[in-house]
C-alpha cells in the first residue's frame, strides 16, 4: 500500500514523493457528476479527483484548467470503482464501499456521508470490490469483487437485502439490464452469469471460453468487460471481444483483437473497447474495425460516456488507465487534451 508523505516532511521531499505516486499512477474508475459538468477520477493510491470538465473545454482554458479542482484521499487502498446518482458519488475499494454528496465535494468539503461493508464470511476477509452497479427501479446498489458474491444494498435504508452466489472466482464486471430488470455478471472462473433479480437467482451461464471460436488459452479465461443492449452482450479479457445473442446464447461476432480487453460500452451503432495498448477501439457490429484512436497511456483501465442532457456542451468520452492521465476525446476520431491528477 502506498503511504502518504507527513504534511510536515520538506517541501522538496514532498514534491519528489508527489512525482514518483503520479510516475506510477493507475486510475481504475471514473464518474461523471449529475450535472456533467465535473468528473471524478479514482487511482490506486486511494485518491479521488475531480476535474472541471466545463472549464478544461472552455476556448479561454489554461493548463491550469486541466488539473483537479479538488483531490481527497477516499479510501486506503485503490478507488476500483465508482457510480453517481443525482445526489450521491459512491465509491468502492478493499471491503467497503462509501457515499459522497456532490453538492458538498464540489464546496471542497469530502466528508463522506457514509461507508459501509458487505457482509464477509468471516471478520478477517477484506476483498476488493471490483465493480459497482446501480439499479434505479429498486433504488439499489449492486456490489461484486473478491468474494465472488454480488451483494445488493438497499439505498434507502443502507441494509444489505441478498448476496448472489454462483462464481467460483473473482468477478470484475457487473451490467444491468434494466428492462427486466437483469444483471450479468463476469469474472476470473470464465463465466457469465446472468441474474433474475425479482427471483434473487442465476437464470443463465456463459462459458465464453469453452466455444472454440472465443476461446484463447494463452490469455486465460477470465472475463474483464462487459456490456449489454437488449438482447445482446459483448464481452472480452481473456476469451476474444465477442457480441453474443443472450436469448440463444450464441457468439454472432468475434471481434479481431488479440490484447486482452478491459472495457467494453455500446454507443450508437458502434462497439467501443480498450484493453492492453494506448488504443480506443471503434467496432462495427460486424465485426470491421473502423478505428483506433491513439491516447497518452500505455494501456486503459475504463471508458466513460458523458452524455447528461443538461451539459451538452460537455458531451464527451474519456479514457483513463496507466497514467496519471485522463485522456477526453470531443468527438470519437481523435484525443482533444488530457486531465491530469
Amino acid at each position: 500500500m502506498e503511504r502518504a508523505v507527513p504534511h510536515t516532511a520538506p517541501l522538496g521531499q514532498m514534491e519528489v514523493f508527489q512525482a514518483l505516486q503520479r510516475l506510477h499512477m493507475t486510475i481504475f474508475s471514473q464518474s461523471f457528476s449529475p450535472c456533467g459538468k465535473f468528473l471524478a477520477s479514482g487511482n490506486n493510491c486511494g485518491q479521488i479527483a475531480i476535474f472541471s470538465l466545463s472549464a478544461a473545454l472552455s476556448s479561454e482554458a489554461k493548463e491550469e484548467s486541466k488539473k483537479p479542482i479538488v483531490t481527497f484521499q477516499a479510501h486506503d487502498g485503490p478507488v476500483y470503482s465508482m457510480v453517481s446518482t443525482d445526489r450521491h458519488l459512491f465509491s468502492a475499494g478493499d471491503g467497503e464501499v462509501k457515499a459522497w454528496l456532490w453538492a458538498e465535494i464540489l464546496k471542497k468539503g469530502c466528508k463522506e456521508l457514509w461507508c459501509r461493508q458487505p457482509p464477509y464470511r468471516t471478520s478477517l476477509e477484506v476483498p476488493e470490490i471490483n465493480a459497482l452497479l446501480l439499479v434505479p427501479k429498486e433504488n439499489s446498489l449492486i456490489l461484486a469483487g473478491g468474494d465472488c458474491q454480488l451483494h445488493t444494498m438497499d439505498l434507502e435504508t443502507g441494509t444489505f437485502t441478498r448476496a448472489l452466489r454462483g462464481h467460483t472466482d473473482y468477478i470484475h464486471c457487473l451490467a444491468l439490464r434494466d428492462r427486466n430488470p437483469e444483471v450479468l455478471s463476469g469474472g476470473e472462473d470464465g463465466a457469465v452469469r446472468l441474474w433474475d433479480l425479482r427471483m434473487a437467482k442465476e437464470v443463465q451461464t456463459i462459458e465464453v471460453y469453452k466455444h472454440e471460436e472465443c476461446s484463447r488459452p494463452h490469455n486465460g479465461r477470465w472475463i474483464g468487460c462487459l456490456a449489454t443492449d437488449s438482447d445482446w452482450m459483448v464481452c472480452g479479457g481473456g476469451p476474444a471481444l465477442t457480441l453474443w445473442h443472450l436469448r440463444s446464447s450464441t457468439p454472432t461476432t468475434i471481434f479481431p483483437m488479440w490484447a486482452p480487453q478491459k472495457h467494453v460500452t455500446f454507443y450508437q451503432d458502434l462497439i467501443l473497447s480498450a484493453g492492453q495498448g494506448p488504443c480506443v477501439n471503434q467496432w462495427q457490429l460486424s465485426g470491421e474495425l473502423k478505428a483506433q484512436v491513439p491516447g497518452s497511456s500505455p494501456g486503459l483501465l475504463s471508458l466513460s460516456l458523458n452524455q447528461q442532457p443538461s451539459a451538452p456542451e460537455c458531451k464527451v468520452l474519456t479514457a483513463a488507465g496507466n497514467s496519471c492521465r485522463v485522456d477526453v476525446f470531443t468527438n470519437l476520431g481523435y484525443r482533444a487534451f488530457s486531465l491530469s491528477f
